[in-house]
C-alpha cells in the first residue's frame, strides 16, 4: 500500500513539472470548444397537435347494413406509415423544399434528413397526435409541419374510400365470374333433368322409394281386379241361374253393347296418376316459394314453370294411354258378350235377364279396365326395376349437380349482398367520413431555438479541457519520468544508489516559485472564471430574452 501511495505522489510531482504545457493545452481546447459550440446552428422546432374523432352518429344506425372498418386501428397504422418515401416526396413538393436541390444526391439527402427529423407520436390520448420537426430556418420547419398535417388528413380521408372502391371492383369481377358459373350450373342441371325426366321421383324420392310406392299401387290394383272378377263371376252365375229357371226358351233380342262401343259405366275418363300428381304439386309449392323471393324472369322461376308444363303434358299422355287401353279392353269384352248365344225367356222374366246381362257386361268392362291398370302398374314396376340398376349413379350425379348449384348460388347471393354492403359503406364514408380531424394546435414555431443547449455544452467543454490537460501532463510524465526519492530510482533502475544530492533553495528561488504559482493560479482561475461568467451571461439572456 505504501508503495502505491509513493508511486501516486511521485506521478503527481512529475505532472506538476508539466503544469504550464498542460495549462496551455487546456486553454487551446477550451477556446476551440467554445468556438465549435457557438458555431453550431440553432434549431427551431415546429409542432402541431391533431385530434382524430372516430365517433359518429350514423355508424350505430348503419350497424349490420354497411361494413364499418376498425377506424382506430386504421388511424394508428396511418400514423406509423405516414413518414414513407411517397409521402416525403409529396411533402418536398408541397413545402417547396426542392428549390435549392440541384442534383439527385441533394434530393436523396433531403428526404433522408426529413425521414430522420420528422416525429409523430401520441400525446395523452389514443387519438391525439403531435407532429414535430426541427430546422435551422423557422419558416421552413413550419412549412414542413403544415404539409405533414395536410398529408395526414388527406390520407385519412382517402384511405377508406380507396379501399371501398377496390373492394367494389373486386366484388364486381367475382360476381361476373360466379354469374357465368351459375348459368353454366343451371344449364347442366336443366339438361340433366330433361335427360332423366322420366326417372325423377316425386317429392325428391329415390328409385327404391318409387319402387315401393308402385308396388303398393300394383297390389291395390290387383286387389281391385280380384274384386271385379268376383263380381263378374257372381253376375255370370246369377244370369245362368236366371236363364235356367226361365219357362220359355224363345230367343231374346241382343241387349249387349254393340261392337265398337264402350258402356258409360265401364270406362271412366278420370284415371288417377298419383306419382305425376305428387310431382306437379311439389313443383307448384316450389314455384310459390320462389315467387315470394324472385321475379317472374328469374331462372329458377322459369325452370319451375317449364317443369310443371312438362309434367302436365306427361300426365295427359299417360291418362290418354290408360283410356286407350281401357277402351280396347271394354270393346273386347263387349264383343265377347255380343257373340255369346242368348235364349229368350218368358215374357215375365225377360226384364230380369236383360238387367243381369247388362250387369254382366258392366262387370266385364270393369274387369278389363282393372286388368289394364294392373298391366300398366306391372309395366311401371318392371321399368323402375330396370332403372334401379342405374339409379345410384344417376342419383349421385343429381346430388353433385344440386350441391354444386347450391354452393355457387349461395356464393353468388353472398357476393351480391356484400357488394351492396360495400356500396352503402362508400356512401356512408362520403356522408360522414372515416373520422373527423380536428386541429387542436395549428402549426407553430417556438420563438427560441430548442437546440443546441449551450448551457450544458459549455460546462462540458470546460471539463473536457481540464481532462485533456491532466491527460497531457500524465502522458508527459510517462514519456519523461522523474524521480523525487532515491529508493524509487534504485527500484526502477535496479542499480546501486551511491547518494542523493539536495538542492539548496535560496530566497530568490522561493520568490520565483511564488510568482510562478501566482501566474499559474491566475491563468487557471481565469479559464474557469471566463466559463462561469459566460454561463451566467447566457442564463440571464435566456431568462430575459436577447
Amino acid at each position: 500500500m505504501q508503495d502505491l501511495v509513493n508511486q501516486v505522489i511521485n506521478t503527481l510531482r512529475g505532472m506538476w513539472k508539466f503544469r504550464w504545457p498542460a495549462l496551455i493545452v487546456a486553454w487551446v481546447v477550451a477556446v476551440i470548444g467554445v468556438v465549435v459550440v457557438w458555431r453550431i446552428p440553432d434549431q427551431f422546432e415546429a409542432s402541431a397537435r391533431i385530434y382524430v374523432d372516430t365517433d359518429t352518429i350514423l355508424k350505430p344506425l348503419m350497424s349490420g347494413l354497411a361494413v364499418q372498418p376498425n377506424v382506430e386501428q386504421q388511424i394508428s397504422m396511418l400514423s406509423r406509415t405516414l413518414i414513407s418515401r411517397p409521402n416525403l416526396e409529396k411533402l418536398v413538393r408541397m413545402a417547396d423544399l426542392d428549390l435549392k436541390n440541384q442534383s439527385k444526391a441533394d434530393q436523396e439527402a433531403l428526404i433522408e434528413r426529413l425521414q430522420k427529423g420528422i416525429q409523430m407520436r401520441t400525446a395523452g390520448g389514443a387519438n391525439l397526435y403531435v407532429m414535430l420537426y426541427r430546422d435551422p430556418e423557422p419558416e421552413k420547419a413550419k412549412r414542413v409541419i403544415q404539409s405533414m398535417v395536410s398529408i395526414f388528413v388527406e390520407s385519412g380521408m382517402g384511405a377508406s374510400r380507396k379501399d371501398t372502391d377496390s373492394a367494389k371492383s373486386f366484388l364486381a369481377e367475382q360476381i361476373k365470374i360466379y354469374e357465368a358459373r351459375l348459368e353454366e350450373a343451371e344449364t347442366k342441371l336443366k339438361e340433366f333433368r330433361l335427360r332423366n325426366i322420366d326417372r325423377q321421383g316425386a317429392d325428391g324420392k329415390d328409385a327404391a322409394s318409387r319402387l315401393a310406392e308402385i308396388s303398393q299401387q300394383l297390389e291395390a290394383a290387383r286387389l281391385q281386379l280380384r274384386e271385379a272378377e268376383r263380381s263378374r263371376d257372381a253376375a255370370r252365375r246369377q244370369l245362368a241361374e236366371a236363364r235356367g229357371q226361365a219357362p220359355s226358351t224363345a230367343t231374346l233380342p241382343n241387349l249387349a253393347p254393340a261392337p265398337g262401343t264402350v258402356p258409360a259405366a265401364g270406362v271412366s275418363g278420370n284415371f288417377p296418376t298419383p306419382e305425376i300428381d305428387a310431382r306437379i304439386q311439389d313443383q307448384r309449392r316450389n314455384l310459390d316459394g320462389l315467387l315470394q323471393r324472385y321475379t317472374d324472369q328469374h331462372p329458377d322461376v322459369v325452370n319451375a314453370r317449364r317443369l310443371i308444363a312438362e309434367l302436365e303434358e306427361q300426365k295427359k299422355r299417360e291418362v290418354a294411354e290408360l283410356q286407350r287401353k281401357a277402351q280396347a279392353a271394354a270393346v273386347a269384352a263387349a264383343q265377347a258378350a255380343a257373340a255369346a248365344p242368348r235364349t229368350a225367356t218368358a215374357p215375365g222374366e225377360s226384364l230380369a235377364v236383360q238387367e243381369m246381362s247388362r250387369m254382366l257386361a258392366t262387370a266385364e268392362v270393369q274387369v278389363a279396365a282393372m286388368q289394364a291398370r294392373v298391366d300398366e302398374y306391372a309395366g311401371r314396376m318392371a321399368q323402375v326395376r330396370q332403372q334401379l340398376k342405374t339409379a345410384p349413379q344417376i342419383e349421385a350425379e343429381a346430388a353433385q349437380l344440386n350441391r354444386d348449384y347450391a354452393i355457387i348460388k349461395k356464393n353468388y347471393e353472398d357476393l351480391v349482398a356484400r357488394r351492396q354492403s360495400a356500396v352503402m359503406s362508400g356512401e356512408l364514408d362520403v356522408a360522414t367520413g372515416v373520422a373527423e380531424f380536428k386541429l387542436i394546435d395549428p402549426p407553430r414555431v417556438a420563438p427560441r431555438p430548442v437546440s443546441p443547449n449551450r448551457l450544458l455544452l459549455l460546462p462540458g467543454v470546460l471539463l473536457a479541457s481540464i481532462g485533456l490537460a491532466f491527460g497531457f501532463a500524465f502522458g508527459a510524465v510517462q514519456l519523461r519520468p522523474t524521480f523525487s526519492l532515491g529508493d524509487e530510482l534504485r527500484l526502477r533502475t535496479g542499480l546501486p544508489l551511491l547518494g542523493v544530492v539536495s538542492a539548496l533553495v535560496t530566497d530568490a528561488d522561493r520568490r520565483r516559485e511564488r510568482a510562478s504559482m501566482f501566474r499559474f493560479v491566475t491563468a487557471s482561475g481565469g479559464l474557469v472564471g471566463i466559463f462561469v461568467a459566460g454561463l451566467i451571461a447566457m442564463i440571464i439572456m435566456n431568462r430575459y430574452g436577447a
